[in-house]
């Protein structure tokens, strides 16, 4: 069997607080990784998930960190360039949704989940692919979603940022390939989490309806593939966006 050894390795996870970016870091340290995690509010939850890490004996660093704005995320990233004297693997899985129909929906909703979700993950990747580029090595993994692909009702704002980073992912895997720098995304479906269980039992059984396996995934279906992707298995592969949704795409 195929082992994924990310031993050594220095990974960032944006949003890694819970959900999925908690399963994100778990995993990519039970890899072997030293993970820094970037949270926006809750600090009782890094807490939790730097715990979790440190219980597999891996080094683990946690920031909070508003990815949209540059300043803040120069000096984290430097930060943690300082403590682990690179970074290898980047995770751009902070997001948050204001949802509205396109006639109803504030311009200051619009603005902040395009900020956050989009507008941040190009922070992130703009202060980080230098020293990527210095070490000749890097795995920058956007977390998207198959709405971004198939759009939905609501969240035009949600979608038109999941989208954009599809395009984000295809730019960045162009511009950085010679420089030994991968850049994929991966467009989860319906997730159990803290966001999807807010939504009524309504709408959760319409997504269920679409899912071709009838149940939702879990945020280590996501993470796995992260792992995946950040390891030398994924060498090959760059610019690349890859569903794990359950065959909600095809319902």
């Amino acid at each position: 069997m195929l082992k994924i050894d990310l031993s050594g390795l220095k990974a960032v996870v944006t949003g890694g607080s819970r959900g999925i970016g908690r399963a994100i870091a778990v995993t990519l340290a039970d890899c072997g990784a030293d993970v820094a995690i970037l949270y926006a509010h809750n600090r009782e939850a890094a807490e939790e998930t730097v715990n979790m890490i440190k219980a597999k004996n891996r080094n683990v660093l946690s920031f909070k960190c508003n990815v949209a704005n540059e300043e803040d995320v120069e000096k984290t990233v430097q930060d943690i360039v300082k403590e682990f004297g690179r970074i290898d693997i980047l995770v751009n899985n902070a997001g948050i949704t204001r949802d509205g129909l396109i006639m109803r929906m504030d311009v200051a909703d619009w603005d902040k989940v395009l900020e956050t979700n989009l507008k941040g993950a190009f922070l992130m990747t703009k202060h980080t692919v230098k020293y990527m580029m210095k070490n000749r090595f890097g795995r920058i993994i956007n977390i998207s979603s198959i709405v971004g692909l198939i759009g939905n009702i609501g969240q035009a704002n949600y979608v038109s940022s999941k989208a954009g980073l599809i395009g984000l992912t295809k730019v960045t895997a162009i511009e950085y390939s010679a420089r030994n720098i991968t850049a994929n995304a991966i467009a989860p479906g319906f997730i159990e989490t803290d966001m999807t269980r807010k939504l009524s039992e309504k709408v959760k059984e319409q997504f269920l309806q679409k899912v071709l396996k009838r149940i939702p995934g879990k945020p280590e279906d996501v993470a796995n593939v992260v792992a995946f992707l950040a390891s030398p298995l994924a060498s090959y592969i760059t610019g690349v966006t890859i569903l794990v949704d359950g065959g909600l795409s095809l319902g």
